[in-house]
């Protein structure tokens, strides 16, 4: 079994994807994934170590089957989380599917729920009631192998903000090895 440190992230991005062009830097979620890549590289300290980073770019013109769903799988497979950016552009991609089906449904991956779109957990949770709101579960629409499997492990939903994305990456909880229960999880306001 491979060494678990990896945050797997998950991210919509136009297919084919090539990182070098323009487009995929102008797309929120991916925006928002190297966000989490400056913050590491601005402070080593940063609790996130990119899964991404171990093997060749998975997002270009190679064969689906022989070449991309390996090294998706691969990467998966030495991972403790997934970390998901969902927002008000993702869309239902064969990367994306296949990246939930196989980090929840074979490895049990916990998920970190980032939300590009808010800074702040009052923008995602409803503070008095403690639920999250249905703009935020309205989203959920947008991936519906996520939406479907998010009870088969603990998910924690968050906003695209530092200091709380720096708390879900450190939280036990949502590591494989010490993950809590299969839920839906968020931090109170």
């Amino acid at each position: 079994m491979a060494y678990r440190n990896g945050n797997y992230s998950a991210f919509y991005v136009d297919e084919p994807f090539h990182e070098s062009s323009l487009g995929a830097h102008a797309t929120k979620d991916f925006v928002s994934y190297n966000l989490l890549r400056a913050w590491k590289g601005a402070d080593s300290a940063f609790p996130f170590n990119d899964s991404h980073a171990k093997n060749y770019n998975v997002r270009d013109g190679s064969d689906w089957e022989k070449t991309l769903k390996p090294r998706i799988h691969e990467r998966l497979n030495s991972s403790k989380n997934i970390v998901l950016f969902l927002s008000s552009i993702t869309k239902n991609s064969r990367a994306l599917r296949e990246e939930i089906n196989f980090g929840i449904g074979t490895n049990g991956l916990p998920v970190i729920v980032v939300y590009p779109d808010y800074s702040e957990k009052s923008d995602i949770i409803n503070c008095e009631a403690k639920t999250i709101k249905q703009k935020i579960k309205n989203l959920w629409d947008r991936l519906p192998v996520f939406r479907d499997h998010m009870s088969d492990v603990p998910t924690i939903h968050v906003p695209n903000r530092k200091a709380t994305i720096k708390s879900a990456l450190n939280d036990s909880d949502f590591m494989v090895g010490t993950k809590t229960s299969d839920g839906t999880y968020f931090y109170n306001c």
